[in-house]
């Protein structure tokens, strides 16, 4: 039966790859650029050196501006676009669980979203992406921000609104797998505290020793909608994240965080603590990420009987391109880690996933997950294009 069904899912991979053998959309800034998106994606979203500098930039390429893409008001204050860059990402997938009730899933489309992003005066610019549909629904934005780039004519930039906390550890929206990174989701108790999407202010810094220290200050409650007052923070607490960075050589990065922050419900507070260090490895063609994430929470019920509760957990990524970023075929293992005093928490999965390029913006997969706390098979088999 296992073997059926293994089979079953690769010949679906392979049936995508027949059927849309030549793709050529251009997403918004290749348009832009006229250029691949491999100059900043291997393979896509996943981003290389170049496209992480490319974003740190404020989404511009420095002196390479071209100059029909903004419009001369003879104003030397207005920066004005001649169009504004719009781009399309579409995931779709059928997804096959043998022990659960509903065993096989057509879940396309997965997820649409609509994005844009670009320079809206000198040294500032602006990203977004609006759900127009997620797992059936309309979800809204989720990252949605102003930078300010080099602040003082330094290396100093400042990013405000909507982004993922854990952004500057491993991005979750630019993962190859369909597996998530689970320990930045998990939240103790009825705290609304996680690593994944919040409100607040970014700053990073970069260091000529080729280090980079980045704080932030958030709500601490996510990203739900304003109240009656219209305040999105539901407390009087800030919480506040720090983040340090160092390159060893060319192959290497270290890193590691600290997370404080404060969350009050039903007029009880509490205090959330987490840290960890981090681990990148690059030397074509492979790749290795390694998380580690501590977490204490001593009020995490919110009631005069809630006690601590520690979580912990990490990730365990490698990924391999044979040809390095001029790979169509690619394959990623992924192992999720969490234990927790709350044994909902606990998360244990093992997943290995292959990809191939049908073009440089669509891209075909296959994945199988074994969840070891569940005993239990997962398969997937899908696409992600964007345009």
């Amino acid at each position: 039966m296992m073997k059926r069904i293994f089979v079953v899912t690769l010949i679906m991979a392979v049936g995508i790859i027949l059927l849309f053998e030549e793709s050529m959309a251009i997403p918004a800034f290749a348009r832009k650029y006229n250029m691949s998106c491999n100059v900043c994606h291997s393979p896509f979203p996943k981003l290389k050196p170049f496209g992480e500098e490319f974003a740190g930039n404020g989404l511009v390429l420095k002196d390479k501006e071209p100059p029909r893409f903004t419009i001369d008001t003879g104003d030397e204050l207005l920066l004005l676009m001649r169009e504004i860059p719009l781009a399309i990402r579409v995931e779709g997938y059928l997804r096959h669980q043998p022990q659960t009730v509903r065993r096989s899933d057509l879940q396309t489309p997965y997820l649409v979203k609509l994005i844009s992003g670009g320079q809206v005066a000198r040294n500032v610019s602006y990203y977004f992406y609006f759900f127009l549909g997620e797992r059936g629904e309309v979800a809204g934005l989720e990252d949605a921000f102003v930078m300010f780039n080099n602040i003082f004519g330094q290396d100093l930039d400042v990013v405000v609104g909507q982004f993922q906390v854990s952004d500057p550890l491993f991005k979750r929206e630019l993962r190859l797998t369909f597996e998530d990174y689970q320990i930045y989701r998990a939240k103790a108790g009825i705290s609304s505290v996680n690593l994944t999407y919040d409100r607040g202010v970014m700053m990073t810094y970069a260091l000529p020793t080729s280090t980079d220290i980045v704080l932030e200050v958030l709500n601490g409650n996510g990203i739900g909608a304003a109240d009656a007052v219209r305040s999105f923070d539901d407390d009087t607490y800030k919480n506040g994240m720090l983040r340090i960075t160092q390159d060893v050589g060319e192959s290497f990065r270290i890193g590691a965080f600290g997370y404080l922050g404060n969350q009050e419900k039903n007029g009880f507070v509490n205090k959330t603590t987490m840290w960890g260090p981090d681990l990148t490895f690059s030397l074509d063609p492979v790749e290795i990420n390694v998380q580690y994430v501590a977490r204490t929470d001593d009020k995490p019920l919110f009631t005069p009987a809630s006690i601590e509760q520690k979580t912990d957990g990490g990730i365990a990524e490698f990924v391999y391109r044979p040809e390095g970023d001029r790979s169509r075929w690619y394959g990623v293992f992924l192992y999720n880690w969490v234990n927790s005093d709350d044994a909902r928490l606990n998360y244990r999965t093992a997943s290995a996933h292959a990809g191939y390029l049908v073009g440089r913006n669509f891209r075909v997969l296959g994945e199988y997950t074994y969840d070891l706390e569940q005993k239990a098979n997962r398969f997937t088999a899908g696409f992600v294009a964007a345009f």
